[in-house]
């Protein structure tokens, strides 16, 4: 038991997993049904429920990763579980249909299968893991489910929290139903936690501190191969060497038309100025790309293949898994998500490249990341439209500045870089999983 015993675990869940049946076609309905923003997971709704198509080979290892975040999180610790154990099978799942849009890249290893994640009926989870068979399972960050976690101690599978974090507002609601997060927490093998404050926290709420470990953020662990820069030079080479681009990704709804009344004030003042917009989610392409034609840019469509050239205005990233080489291509970045109340998005990508960045004041999802690259000054902060037009046009007309911005991001992040290695060592304790030698 990683917590102090919970008096009624059972009872907790039982009433837990009463609600959750009775809610049924709600949950169902709310997830199938597409909305704006948000797309439904089409044919494979059966995976819900457990019945995705029976899998080839041996056991996998479960990495379980919500959404476009968690994925991003999981790709270091996956790229690493792949290298330590080359035949393992691994079974990504993700709940959203973004999130499963930003596994694609990962897909293209054989021995990594995606899959949604089954929802925490009871019943559907038993059949995920019969139908699977997993040795062990991997959390991204704090992603708890009661029935899920039970299932798996029934099976004796060692459950590992990775990248966890715990908010002090979290923590304080936990306490409330403490015996809810005893239920929870008990089936728990290891917590590898972000920070120290994470750490204390999971103690306040009573996990075991032999069970805790602070192993720091692999989001940090971020590094690029020379293709991603080499492919990001040939971008720039089609755009203009000496034109000014700077790059608007992971953009929301409501936020596409704060950064086109920004670009119109850059190019007012730079006319030859370029925006590279890239919106956060696939299903908003054919909108963004019309968004941009009616307020008079002319834009093209990366997916199009057509060179961007001086007549361009706008250059709309429609493709998936080439955010890097566009950061790369650009001499500045704004990451979105910020200037709408979204929470924001991962400012390492462009620090990682070395390019100065920009963010809206809604950072609250990256916030201990965002907060160590501002007192770097390796970020500016815009308030709105204006601000960041302001900031994009002054950083235009300062190389210096926009050199030193990325060379303080790039010394962040690898001066908390190693989550990775600290990980892996927890995890190959932990799972005991007989190492095979690559061939």
């Amino acid at each position: 038991m990683l917590t102090r015993p919970s008096q009624q675990p059972d009872l907790y869940r039982g009433a837990y997993s009463a609600l959750l049946y009775l809610l049924a076609p709600l949950i169902m309905l709310r997830l199938l049904w597409p909305r704006r923003g948000k797309p439904g997971h089409g044919r494979r709704w059966p995976e819900l429920l457990g019945r995705g198509p029976a899998p080839q080979g041996a056991s996998p290892i479960w990495l379980h990763a919500v959404s476009v975040g968690e994925v991003v999180a999981a790709g270091p610790i996956i790229r690493a579980l792949r290298e330590r154990y080359p035949d393992l099978p691994i079974l990504l799942t993700t709940t959203t249909r973004t999130g499963a849009d930003a596994a694609a890249g990962l897909l293209r290893d054989p021995l990594i299968t995606h899959r949604y994640a089954p929802l925490d009926f009871p019943g559907a989870v038993v059949r995920f893991l019969r139908r699977y068979q997993p040795l062990a399972m991997l959390l991204m960050e704090t992603e708890l489910w009661p029935n899920q976690l039970a299932a798996c101690r029934r099976r004796g599978m060692p459950v590992v929290l990775l990248n966890a974090r715990l908010s002090e507002r979290s923590c304080r609601r936990y306490q409330r139903f403490q015996g809810l997060f005893d239920s929870l927490a008990s089936n728990l093998t290891l917590l590898l936690c972000q920070h120290q404050d994470d750490a204390d926290r999971f103690a306040r709420l009573g996990v075991d501190v032999a069970h805790l470990r602070v192993t720091g953020s692999v989001k940090f662990d971020i590094t690029y191969a020379q293709a991603v820069t080499d492919a990001g030079l040939a971008l720039r080479g089609q755009l203009g060497e000496s034109r000014p681009v700077w790059i608007a990704a992971s953009t929301h709804e409501g936020e596409d038309e704060q950064v086109l009344k920004a670009f119109a004030r850059v190019r007012a003042v730079v006319p030859q100025a370029l925006l590279i917009l890239v919106p956060r989610h696939p299903q908003r392409f054919d909108s963004v790309f019309a968004l941009c034609r009616s307020h008079g840019f002319v834009t093209v469509r990366r997916s199009d293949g057509v060179a961007p050239g001086a007549g361009i205005q706008v250059y709309l990233g429609d493709t998936m898994g080439e955010l890097p080489l566009m950061f790369a291509a650009s001499d500045l970045a704004f990451v979105g998500g910020s200037l709408v109340d979204v929470g924001g998005h991962n400012l390492l990508e462009p620090a990682a490249l070395g390019k100065a960045a920009l963010t809206g004041p809604h950072y609250f999802n990256f916030s201990d990341i965002t907060r160590q690259l501002l007192a770097e000054r390796a970020v500016q902060e815009v308030a709105d439209a204006d601000a960041l037009a302001d900031a994009v046009l002054a950083l235009f007309a300062d190389a210096d500045e926009r050199a030193r911005m990325g060379a303080a991001g790039q010394a962040v992040v690898q001066a908390n870089q190693g989550a990775l290695q600290r990980t892996m060592a927890a995890l190959e304790t932990t799972l005991q999983i007989p190492v095979t030698a690559a061939d």
